[in-house]
């Protein structure tokens, strides 16, 4: 039975430490009803939006500029520069910087890459990638082991991960990533748990995951939103999303250098 009670609402704390909302969805490059997808995204109300299968042919970038703008929120990088992932943020998003990054290409297989990213909010400051692991098992795997590698490589105390992995928990590339993080659904589970596909959906393949310091207040694929019926669920795209509450806290300051007043 999905847990319908309000996720925590976006604030910063006296602190500086802040609470976000994350939203990872794949929206099969925006070929299905797009009025219905910005209803979905608008009303998860999120700071951060980690898209998969976001548009990378003709036009891409002004489909995801379009995307963007209907949802209240601004491109931060990624879509056809990342094979398919995206990030999207609102203006409370403080962009220290962005990198997109293609994973080397597995033959016969589609090219892979990740979006990512470091913000702040508030005082807090956050890593995030947004990836769509491969179809084979192999793949997965060697892809799961990149995007740590990746992530470790930001050089900052917290982050997060979110997308399509194109395999359920217990798989070996899921399992892989919930032993490194902390996978937020089974960390504060909310709303309801699969994800695939939208019309009678059986399965979770898509998840976002935190590092340790991150305090998940709830995660799950949402019900009852504010403007939102079920039929846009399943009208947006193919996947269902996945909407984290996070709190993050404040960054710890810069030292002071040797003889400094």
């Amino acid at each position: 039975m999905p847990t319908t009670s309000p996720l925590p609402n976006s604030r910063t704390e006296p602190d500086g430490s802040a609470v976000i909302r994350v939203l990872s969805y794949n929206v099969r490059s925006l070929r299905d009803d797009t009025d219905a997808l910005a209803r979905v995204i608008t009303a998860c109300a999120p700071d951060l939006v980690l898209l998969q299968e976001s548009p990378i042919f003709f036009r891409w970038r002004k489909k995801l500029a379009r995307l963007a703008a209907d949802t209240g929120q601004v491109i931060l990088t990624g879509g056809g520069t990342a094979a398919g992932p995206a990030l999207l943020c609102s203006l409370r998003a403080t962009v220290e910087r962005t990198e997109d990054v293609l994973l080397p290409l597995t033959p016969g297989q589609f090219r892979r890459g990740l979006a990512t990213a470091v913000v702040r909010f508030g005082g807090a400051r956050l890593g995030v990638v947004s990836c769509h692991l491969g179809l084979t098992a192999a793949e997965r795997d060697a892809q799961g082991g990149m995007l740590l590698d990746r992530l470790a490589g930001l050089g900052v105390e917290h982050a997060i991960a979110g997308g399509d992995l194109n395999e359920r928990p217990d798989g070996r590339t899921f399992a892989r990533l919930a032993e490194a993080l902390q996978d937020c659904r089974t960390a504060a589970p909310w709303g309801s748990e699969p994800t695939f596909p939208a019309h009678g959906p059986d399965r979770r393949i898509d998840a976002i995951f935190a590092t340790r310091g991150v305090r998940v207040l709830g995660c799950g694929v949402p019900h009852g939103l504010p403007g939102v019926v079920d039929a846009d669920l399943r009208a947006a795209t193919d996947h269902l999303p996945v909407l984290a509450a996070l709190e993050v806290p404040a960054a710890a300051p810069a030292p002071t250098p040797a003889g400094a007043r």
